[in-house]
């Protein structure tokens, strides 16, 4: 066998079993459902190492984007859940980590989205319930931390582009409900920061040249929160566009903030 084709052997054998273990990681977050009054919502639950049933753990929501929306219970992993797998962040923080997934042609905010010669806007509601897919995130929330599992002075909210803009929303929706949150990519009304401003630490992200969710979302969204006296904090990249979650993702410090944090 030459040289060159023992290379491409070997390449190819390293990147299947490297696909493998990634699928078997993703196996650690256990597939549910959760159903209330005959709506449905899909689920992904990571537990910590050698869970004890006995102790209360920190609890992490994550709502993904549009872009991981559907009935598979699968897709809403794509962005966020490697970041939990780490052996080094299960060591060092264990913790229960939720993934729910939205359906397709459906949102987490209540928002109206018009698109006119490439020109997006967003017009975030405030007097209406919330969507299905957030009422019914908000139940099974509530209804898991009755469970007994969950330290219920260490429950974190995070998000991303939609999911950003849900994260907002649960937060002034569940205003006693979350220690810390980071919105990513996100935005919301920013009167409505009074309700949890002062309750909840807030870390919030945005890349400048984002195409997609605007960034003065997030700069307005910070100076309001300032302005309310929330323990904000805001990171801007300046030559990222929408994807600014992979920056979020590999700040150092960003799971010692989050889970340092108690209500």
């Amino acid at each position: 066998m030459n040289r060159k084709l023992l290379y491409l052997l070997l390449f190819v054998f390293s990147t299947f079993i490297t696909k493998k273990s990634i699928a078997q990681d993703m196996s650690l977050f256990e597939k549910q459902t959760f159903v209330n009054k005959g709506d449905t919502l899909l689920y992904r639950i990571l537990l910590p190492d050698n869970f004890d049933s006995s102790k209360k753990y920190p609890l992490v929501l994550f709502l993904h984007g549009a872009g991981e929306r559907g009935s598979d219970n699968e897709q809403q992993l794509t962005h966020g859940a490697k970041l939990f797998l780490k052996d080094s962040v299960r060591k060092q923080f264990p913790a229960i980590v939720i993934f729910p997934q939205c359906p397709a042609n459906n949102y987490w905010s209540n928002v109206k989205i018009s698109s006119v010669a490439n020109n997006r806007t967003f017009n975030f509601q405030v007097d209406g319930d919330p969507t299905l897919p957030l009422a019914l995130t908000q139940k099974m929330l509530k209804d898991y931390i009755k469970k007994g599992n969950v330290n219920s002075k260490k429950v974190y909210i995070m998000g991303l582009s939609m999911g950003g803009m849900g994260t907002f929303e649960m937060l002034w929706r569940n205003p006693k409900l979350f220690a810390a949150a980071v919105p990513i990519c996100g935005g919301a009304r920013p009167e409505t920061v009074t309700k949890y401003a002062k309750k909840t630490a807030v870390w919030i992200f945005h890349g400048a040249k984002d195409s997609v969710v605007p960034v003065e979302f997030s700069r307005t969204m910070y100076k309001a929160l300032q302005d309310a006296g929330c323990k904000v904090k805001y990171t801007e990249y300046p030559e990222v566009n929408h994807n600014s979650w992979d920056n979020a993702f590999a700040e150092p410090s960003l799971l010692s903030w989050l889970f340092s944090l108690s209500k």
